[in-house]
């Protein structure tokens, strides 16, 4: 394996993702996902036969071992992870112990590479996001191979290719897990199943835990709330909803949504 890939680069990996992800949904899957392990047949063992009977095998044994997520398709990371080197592997960077799995995290991230807080992210911004996370892993990258990376990067997530990464593009850099207002029903149950509900989701999002949102907070909050009836939110969208739900729920002006004005908000006034 290692043989038929050691000289990869990020470059040539990019042009191997965008070939085998040919409609761009951000997976190598079905036809694609064969088409890739024939090809990956072929410059493992050039001079052998190549039959459907060995493709399969192929991609059953490199499936078992890199198909983390057990969906039978290749994310961008996993497929790295097959074929880069590992001094090449700038996608390593972003695998973690624990995923992301809290929009204030995330939001957090964003708000602080946002620098000129124009709702997107630059080239330059998130090159100095790469290079941070670079030497947080202790791993030494040339100036050269931090504008490959980026230029790289850009590329890759960069859907609608307007040079600059919005929120949904970063989410799936970082792999930000699903929407975690998704598994409640705010409009529906019982008194007391509001109640509780309400309650995992004000403590998911205080995660300083000072009985009240704010910063961050309100941030993670008011992107899986719009993005529940508006899935592809922008940055500059984001800040005007986050300006509303201030103006509307943030009765005392400090700033910040305390618990029982969002009980209000929410329409759960009676529910302490």
């Amino acid at each position: 394996m290692d043989s038929a890939f050691d000289k990869l680069d990020a470059a040539g990996f990019l042009e191997i993702w965008q070939h085998f992800d040919a409609d761009d949904n951000g997976y190598i899957e079905g036809k694609e996902l064969d088409e890739f392990f024939r090809h990956m047949m072929k410059r493992l063992g050039p001079k052998e036969k190549v039959t459907e009977e060995r493709v399969q095998r192929l991609k059953q044994r490199f499936m078992s071992a890199y198909d983390v997520s057990a969906d039978g398709k290749l994310q961008i990371q996993e497929l790295a992870n097959m074929i880069l080197p590992e001094t090449e592997n700038f996608l390593l960077i972003f695998h973690r112990e624990a995923p992301l799995d809290n929009s204030v995290d995330f939001m957090q991230i964003w708000r602080k590479y946002d620098v000129d807080c124009s709702g997107y992210i630059s080239a330059q911004e998130l090159k100095a996001f790469l290079k941070d996370l670079f030497q947080q892993h202790g791993r030494k990258v040339s100036p050269a191979k931090l504008e490959e990376y980026t230029d790289t990067m850009m590329k890759i997530f960069d859907k609608n290719k307007d040079g600059r990464l919005d929120l949904n593009d970063l989410a799936r850099i970082l792999a930000l897990e699903e929407n975690f207002l998704l598994q409640f029903k705010l409009d529906a149950g019982s008194t007391a199943e509001r109640k509780r509900d309400f309650e995992k989701i004000f403590d998911h999002y205080d995660v300083n835990k000072t009985g009240a949102l704010e910063g961050a907070e309100v941030d993670g909050f008011v992107k899986d709330m719009m993005e529940l009836v508006r899935p592809n939110l922008t940055g500059p969208e984001l800040n005007k909803l986050r300006a509303v739900l201030l103006r509307h729920c943030d009765v005392n002006k400090d700033g910040k949504i305390q618990k029982n004005e969002l009980m209000l908000c929410l329409g759960v006034k009676h529910m302490a």
